[in-house]
């Protein structure tokens, strides 16, 4: 069964069309990965299921809720999270707190508990900070805990990244190009924690990634974009035999 319904969704700002009469059917459990050349409107798609832009036209649905005009808040919410290409942390606080900072949608308890720290404000901090261990030792992150996130290498920052997204507790997880300025090694840590959050933790997982040899060894189904339109779609055998796909974007890596 589709978690995700994007049915012709059109996003244009003025007279250029990011998006073009695009539907996708997101299937729940798997790993879904959104290809294409540069500019092919990979980035604007995450923006309109998470809630960052609304649609000019079509409707976006998760679970059969409507996403189409909601805030990246009410996104939330409902179980969606997003991890960015462009690092979205808190470079001067440690890797804990950046995680625990995350977590602030679930800290529902009044001045009064706040200020003596007794009662549901307690407990609340209990279990958003034993949800935050869990993922800083999914994520391999026990090293860094207290480290400044600005002062760690980048591929570090793009698993703390990723963890930011993971301590939402999300069903659903948009990856934006999680590898991205990643060594060989460090991509291979990375597919690693994918398969796991498939796996081991049941998440549904949108994948955007340059790297054609990781979506086609990872992904369950791939959809193909090319200026703002879907050129393709299916499992890796179908998608890297389609003519279409080999002219506007495997064909450009050779």
């Amino acid at each position: 069964m589709a978690t995700l319904n994007v049915s012709d969704v059109t996003l244009t700002f003025g007279g250029l069309h990011a998006l073009s009469s695009v539907n996708m059917e997101i299937g729940s459990g798997l790993i879904t990965s959104v290809i294409g050349p540069n500019g092919a409107g990979k980035t604007s798609l995450l923006n309109c299921i998470s809630g960052f832009y609304h649609p000019t036209r079509g409707e976006i649905q998760y679970n059969y809720q409507r996403l189409t005009k909601s805030s990246p808040h009410q996104v939330s919410k409902l179980g969606v999270a997003r991890a960015f290409q462009n690092l979205e942390l808190f470079r001067g606080l440690s890797v804990l707190d950046n995680l625990m900072l995350a977590r602030h949608k679930n800290l529902q308890y009044g001045i009064l508990s706040a200020f003596s720290f007794i009662g549901k404000a307690s407990r609340v901090e209990a279990e958003n900070r034993a949800h935050v261990e869990k993922v800083i030792d999914f994520m391999e992150l026990e090293a860094y805990r207290k480290s400044v996130v600005g002062n760690l290498s980048y591929g570090v920052q793009k698993r703390v990244e990723v963890a930011r997204a993971l301590t939402l507790a999300p069903q659903l997880i948009l990856l934006d190009e999680p590898m991205a300025g990643m060594n060989i090694e460090e991509k291979e840590d990375m597919v690693r924690f994918i398969f796991d959050l498939k796996n081991e933790w049941g998440i549904t997982i949108v994948l955007v990634e340059h790297d054609l040899g990781v979506v086609m060894d990872i992904s369950d189904q791939i959809y193909v974009l090319d200026f703002g339109e879907v050129i393709g779609s299916g499992d890796a055998e179908q998608v890297s035999s389609n003519p279409k796909v080999i002219e506007a974007y495997i064909g450009e890596e050779e």
